[in-house]
């Protein structure tokens, strides 16, 4: 199985893809990307400042965006409808729940994207994750800020120490080859059904690449572009949010690395 993607400048330079921005397009070119679907889901709090800006800058050959409204109070649904995406509404609140509401609304596609709705991630680089799966067919490719060029301040201290110490504990308990939690990633709908995903909260993001690394998937990261976002973050913005947030994550490799022992003396010769 191979761990690693293709070499990507991490610079990115100008990109030529054509984005939402762009009111139209030749009319011989598809909107398809290279004969695959794709959904792009945006989980969403509070974002009405940035969510139109996130949708405006999605490439043009996305077939499906669905906005999953995680309770907000401002006018999010309205900005996520009138640039064009369809707007799911989950009341309980989690980063999880908001994914998992967004899959339920799929439509039969390829490859489903995500992407934070606060204009953090650059969408317009969506290419640079999807054509791994299309054209070196991996399963599941992360976005990764670690290997990327991150503005100044968009990752905080204790974020970057989180990562590094949950990728560090992932690859020593089942060998899996990240260096971010990024939450820029595109994944087939296949593997995506087969990892059943069930976290409702911050451990969403590692859940997915410890099951994906422990069904065998093929998988690879890719050097992504990262801002400041606008607004105040929800999890980094409050020591409150930073506390849960990492406190979720050592849980959820904690059970999955249980889960894992115990299936390994159940399957050890007496």
């Amino acid at each position: 199985m191979f761990k690693t993607g293709r070499a990507i400048n991490p610079q990115h330079p100008a990109k030529l893809e054509k984005t939402r921005q762009i009111q139209a397009c030749p009319a011989s070119e598809s909107p398809i990307r290279n004969h695959h679907t794709v959904a792009v889901i945006i989980p969403a709090h509070n974002e009405q400042q940035a969510i139109g800006l996130v949708i405006q800058n999605i490439p043009i050959w996305v077939d499906k965006i669905i906005v999953a409204d995680n309770g907000s109070t401002d006018d999010t649904q309205n900005v996520a409808r009138k640039n064009g995406a369809q707007v799911v509404y989950e009341k309980h609140y989690g980063y999880g729940a908001a994914c998992l509401a967004g899959i339920a609304q799929l439509p039969p596609v390829d490859i489903v994207v995500f992407l934070d709705g606060d204009y953090s991630d650059y969408p317009q680089d969506m290419a640079d994750l999807v054509d791994p799966i299309i054209n070196d067919k991996y399963d599941f490719v992360v976005g990764s800020r670690s290997l990327g060029n991150v503005e100044k301040g968009a990752l905080t201290p204790q974020q970057r120490y989180g990562n590094w110490l949950a990728t560090t504990l992932m690859r020593l308990i089942w060998g899996a080859q990240f260096t971010d939690l990024g939450p820029f990633r595109a994944i087939t709908s296949k593997a995506l059904h087969q990892l059943r995903m069930i976290d409702k909260d911050f451990g969403w993001t590692v859940e997915m690449q410890i099951k994906a690394a422990r069904e065998n998937l093929k998988y690879c990261e890719v050097p992504v572009r990262y801002r400041q976002r606008i607004g105040i973050s929800k999890v980094s913005g409050t020591l409150m949010g930073t506390l849960k947030a990492g406190t979720k994550i050592l849980t959820v490799i904690a059970r999955h690395a249980l889960i894992r022992n115990t299936k390994d003396k159940k399957s050890s010769p007496q």
